[in-house]
């Protein structure tokens, strides 16, 4: 076990944990640190590493609203209940167009869109769209102030809003985000659907990774178990942080500020690789 190999895996939860929640790309960000300090790891591995350790943040989300997502809570009466059960279904609907298509579509997506360019183009594309959206929102009163009241039609346009983040760069808390803000929702409403839509879309992804991995006839070594272990742990303590930061800034925020985020990070992804495969 490499004391060095330790370091890059904390630094990856770190960057996992900030970024999986806010409208900014994990992906991109991972693509662009992996590059700088590269772990040294097998591809089929880190595939994997890269995926399940967002389990780490999804476990972040399950802490911090509990109570809201938990339907059999003592605290809760009859009708919050069913409140609370209505609302996994609206999770569930608008999860299934991510689910169908992204498996059919997985591996499509690793071997023609897993770059940089398509990372930068999309992280400069939905900045642009983010503000605009936000300029527009300026004197907009949102019709749907709490998750109570999407509809299921509205929860499954939102999943269909989350087919975009199949793209790399796209940031599937930024499409969610983005999607359900067009169709009426405040800030605080789209940010916490997008949260809770991780939770069945990310256990989902980590599963089928794994799957993948062993079919492919790979097996982790004990010190990849480690790794993976502690970035799903720094992931979740980060993203603790980062979904409070997040709830907080919006109170008195809007979007904008990720969206000019989005436009430099994609800038710098794309002057960084061209300039290497110049130098190449």
């Amino acid at each position: 076990m490499s004391i060095i190999e330790t370091l890059k895996v904390i630094v990856q939860g770190i960057v996992e944990g900030f970024t999986e929640w806010l409208p900014i790309s994990s992906t991109g960000h991972m693509i662009l640190v992996d590059e700088i300090i590269h772990m040294e790891q097998p591809k089929a591995y880190l595939d994997v590493f890269f995926v399940v350790i967002q389990l780490g943040a999804i476990l972040a989300v399950v802490l911090l609203y509990f109570d809201k997502l938990n339907p059999f809570s003592p605290k809760k009466k009859p009708a919050a209940r069913r409140g609370t059960i209505i609302l996994w279904m609206k999770i569930v609907v608008a999860c299934i167009p991510a689910a169908v298509l992204g498996i059919l579509f997985n591996d499509w997506m690793e071997e023609h869109l897993m770059n940089a360019y398509v990372v930068a183009a999309a992280l400069i594309i939905y900045g642009i769209l983010f503000i605009i959206l936000e300029t527009r929102n300026q004197n907009v009163d949102f019709s749907i102030q709490k998750t109570s009241q999407l509809t299921f039609q509205t929860a499954l346009y939102i999943g269909l809003f989350q087919l975009l983040s199949l793209v790399p760069g796209t940031s599937r808390s930024g499409s969610t985000i983005l999607g359900a803000m067009i169709l009426g929702c405040s800030r605080s409403v789209a940010a916490e659907f997008s949260f809770f839509l991780g939770i069945p879309v990310m256990f989902g992804a980590s599963l089928l990774k794994i799957v993948k991995f062993f079919l492919n006839g790979n097996s982790f070594t004990g010190p990849q178990v480690f790794y993976m272990l502690l970035g799903m742990i720094v992931a979740f303590f980060v993203s603790v942080y980062s979904i409070k930061f997040l709830m907080g800034y919006i109170r008195n925020h809007d979007f904008k500020f990720f969206g000019y985020y989005r436009i430099v990070l994609g800038i710098i992804v794309l002057a960084y690789f061209g300039i290497t495969a110049l130098a190449v």
